[in-house]
């Protein structure tokens, strides 16, 4: 028998939206896990609010349409909320009933400023980690760190030279550099940098992560603006930061090849397991014998290019290639935020679910 193509709408819906979703859809483990991490942040969420005044958008609900943005690599806000407008999914995830309204896009991006004031991507995914290694899915001994370029939403057209450049640069014996005569109208804080030889200098970042080499997750990453030396000084403070046992192992590519870098290593009882290049006098190696000939160091550049599998995942089709966000704090926000979605997502095919 043939269905009646009834064009009527229903007025009342007995399905919930806890219905509507698969018991086993990826989205309920990593809502779990979100949740969890949310929860031990509830602390610092109080002390970013006012207690009197108008209710602002809850920091979680928030923080979760920031992940579903990330996962599903929405452009924009303004397309975020058309999701969240029509996507029963996307509400489920959020928090949002069915007949809730959705935020005016200036609104939600006004109260994100107050996220990324009060650094909550950098403790969102410490807490994200802590859950991992609650389910001993991370090495406290083995690392590896790498840098990749972010593009700044910025032109080389928009530098245009300073009108009061210092009398001394930060170049070598106070060469004055480019970064010190010259700025980018559009974000000051860029810089014109190129990672490699081959590629073309572009206003840019520098995303930095230390992944562990058992199951390749993020445990810290940051952002700096882009110099020769932002990678090595990055490596170094976030190894500092670390939970790890004592000696440990870092291992890294060919640009981490320096004295005083691999110098900082050993003095915090890191083993540095840092690729070396093909002899030439031009460009000297540092590492002793024992740390080159060990069964440790081949094993340590093995599992480096588990920290390439982040750079790819942050930049395949998700804003990490070249941000819209202008200025270090919101694109260093971002990229933890990239991170922890990372981690959230690996997580989920990690642990068994219940």
């Amino acid at each position: 028998m043939r269905g009646t193509d009834d064009q009527q709408d229903a007025v009342f819906s007995y399905i919930g939206l806890e219905q509507r979703v698969p018991k086993d859809h990826p989205l309920r483990a990593i809502r779990a896990m979100a949740d969890r991490a949310l929860r031990d942040l509830d602390t610092e969420f109080e002390q970013m609010y006012a207690r009197r005044g108008r209710p602002s958008i809850a920091p979680e609900k928030l923080i979760r349409a920031q992940f579903l943005q990330v996962l599903y690599s929405v452009r924009s806000e303004r397309q975020l909320m058309e999701q969240l407008n029509y996507n029963l999914l996307f509400r489920w995830f959020v928090g949002l009933n069915i007949d809730d309204p959705i935020w005016d896009v200036t609104v939600f991006t006004k109260n994100r400023e107050r996220l990324i004031e009060g650094e909550v991507a950098e403790r969102l995914l410490l807490a994200v980690v802590e859950q991992a290694r609650a389910h001993q899915l991370l090495s406290e001994e083995h690392f590896t760190v790498d840098g990749t370029l972010i593009q700044a939403w910025a032109s080389r057209r928009s530098f245009h030279e300073k009108p009061d450049p210092p009398a001394r640069g930060t170049g070598a014996r106070g060469r004055k550099l480019l970064r010190d005569t010259h700025q980018s109208s559009t974000d000051p804080e860029a810089r014109i940098y190129k990672k490699s030889s081959a590629a073309a200098a572009v206003p840019s970042y520098l995303g930095h992560v230390v992944t562990e080499n058992r199951n390749g997750l993020v445990v810290a990453a940051m952002v700096t603006q882009s110099s020769t030396t932002a990678e090595q000084e990055a490596a170094l403070a976030m190894v500092d930061k670390l939970n790890r046992t004592e000696p440990s192992t870092l291992g890294a590519d060919k640009s981490y090849q320096q004295e005083q870098f691999v110098k900082q290593l050993c003095a915090r009882r890191i083993r540095p397991h840092v690729a070396e290049y093909a002899p030439n006098p031009k460009w000297p190696n540092w590492l002793t014998e024992e740390e080159r000939s060990g069964e440790g160091f081949s094993l340590s550049q093995r599992k480096r290019k588990l920290v390439e599998k982040v750079f790819g995942w942050v930049k395949q089709d998700r804003p990490a290639r070249q941000v819209k966000l202008r200025g270090k704090a919101r694109v260093d926000w971002l990229f933890r935020l990239l991170a922890t979605a990372h981690n959230l997502l690996r997580m989920q095919k990690l642990i068994p679910q219940q």
